[in-house]
């Protein structure tokens, strides 16, 4: 595929001998019967589709689908709430799968989405990209912490609340449970360093992920069809409405948060060839089977609790006891796993630096870096978690203007930028439209965002026990 652009990449030229690493902007002329693959401390072309799919379909159905109820459905109500599902999940896949497409250009692989957008675009947008997915992956990070802090503390709180054991404890502050899960979190990220090397972990994955979310849906179903909360429950949204308003969009923020990676060309980069036909695979299966499950988690919850529904799930289930225990600790174990797909990116990109390329990752120098790196990034996390809470308030606020670019308008600028000058008008005139309808969405998303942490900013105090 040619391309009326001057190419240049931000590479890292490693030195083998010297074990010299010079970082510079280069021009390239590639030869299109010779696939260029550029560095990384991380495996490369090794996995299948099928590895990669069931990765992705049981690392979105993680515990983030514990809060998709409050988070997406109860601001926009039935109506708004199925058709954004429907058309952000239309749109997601559509944008996954032509960014999917661009993984090689002119004999180049592209195994990070900062350096196919520097490529095409030049320096600055590699920086651009790369904060971008920076913010996103870290702020997701602190996310998963929150939400495995909550499981462990769900458990503590269902022991102590037993009638038949003690009553006078309090469950233990937040805090305790969150240090333990950023903890838990850096011995997986150090002993499984790179995506690859997850695939021993994912049949236990699978097995984590739908026996909680099986339990879970029975204990739904049941609890809607409860002449209580028949009797009780209404879907109406809250607010006056302007409240209505921005808390809709932050819904639409919230939706695109749960269906997009941001690092789709990281993940395609551990896929043997054909990489794009095996990337478009998996995407299909995450956007079929593990769609229809966290949407159904979804959907499940916010008829069972209308509008009342928890921002965590698990407390609203009305028992039994074991099942409620069994959830959380499922949910929590699935989350070590599941969360390490989401960082992996910043993992690469610290490894590739300061790990010696030329030795192996398991080797005594390489194995003391990756001790300091990863525990540096999870001290760093976990700290700021704890620290705020409510950390899934800040995770829309970055999902809002980092996702928007990165899943929906990004890919429609690569294509108008290799594919305009051949493209139809009405080919053209869509991805404009995508450029900027999505960014203006982007501007309101964020603006909603920010009121919403600044509210909550005023309610909750440095280390609240939330």
């Amino acid at each position: 595929m040619g391309i009326d652009i001057k190419p240049s990449l931000y590479e890292d030229n490693y030195d083998q001998k010297t074990s010299n690493r010079n970082t510079t902007y280069v021009a390239q002329v590639f030869d299109v019967d010779q696939q260029i693959t550029p560095t990384s401390a991380h495996t490369i072309d090794h996995d299948s589709w099928k590895q990669v799919g069931l990765l992705m379909v049981t690392s979105f159905n993680c515990g983030y689908i514990l809060s998709f109820s409050n988070l997406m459905l109860v601001p926009l109500g039935w109506t708004w709430g199925i058709i954004c599902l429907i058309v952000i999940a239309l749109f997601t896949f559509y944008s996954s799968w032509l960014l999917a497409g661009f993984h090689l250009i002119d004999g180049q692989r592209f195994i990070r989405y900062r350096d196919l957008m520097g490529f095409v675009f030049g320096r600055k947008m590699y920086y651009v990209t790369w904060i971008l997915q920076f913010f996103t992956l870290v702020m997701g990070n602190m996310g998963f912490i929150l939400l495995g802090g909550r499981a462990l503390k769900e458990i503590n709180s269902e022991f102590i609340n037993d009638h038949g054991g003690i009553t006078s404890t309090l469950p233990l502050r937040l805090q305790y449970f969150i240090i333990i899960t950023g903890a838990v979190y850096f011995v997986f990220a150090f002993m499984v360093p790179t995506i690859s090397a997850m695939r021993r972990w994912l049949g236990i994955s699978f097995i984590f992920t739908f026996t909680y979310i099986g339990i879970l849906l029975v204990i739904l179903v049941k609890d809607g069809n409860a002449d209580d909360s028949r009797n009780n429950r209404n879907y109406k949204i809250k607010g006056n409405q302007v409240d209505k308003v921005f808390n809709a969009f932050g819904a639409i923020a919230a939706i695109l948060v749960c269906s997009a990676p941001a690092l789709l060309p990281e993940i395609q980069s551990t896929l043997r060839n054909p990489a794009v036909k095996n990337m478009r695979k998996a995407l299909s299966l995450q956007f079929t089977i593990g769609l229809a499950f966290y949407y159904g988690v979804s959907i499940l919850g916010y008829w069972a609790y209308g509008s009342t529904v928890s921002e965590y799930l698990p407390r609203e289930l009305s028992g039994p006891k074991w099942a409620k225990v069994v959830i959380n600790a499922l949910q929590f174990l699935q989350s070590i796993i599941s969360q390490h797909m989401f960082i992996a990116p910043v993992h690469e990109a610290l490894d590739t630096k300061y790990m010696k390329l030329d030795e192996s990752m398991d080797s005594m120098s390489n194995v003391k870096r990756r001790l300091i790196l990863r525990a540096g990034i999870f001290a760093a996390n976990t700290f700021i978690t704890a620290a705020f809470p409510f950390m899934g308030d800040f995770v829309n606020l970055f999902g809002s203007f980092t996702l928007f670019p990165l899943t929906l308008v990004f890919p429609s600028m690569l294509f108008l930028k290799i594919k305009g000058k051949k493209a139809g008008i009405g080919h053209k005139a869509w991805h404009w439209a995508n450029i900027i309808v999505f960014s203006l969405v982007a501007v309101v998303t964020t603006a909603s965002a920010v009121k919403l942490v600044v509210n909550n900013v005023k309610v909750y105090h440095f280390f609240a026990d939330t």
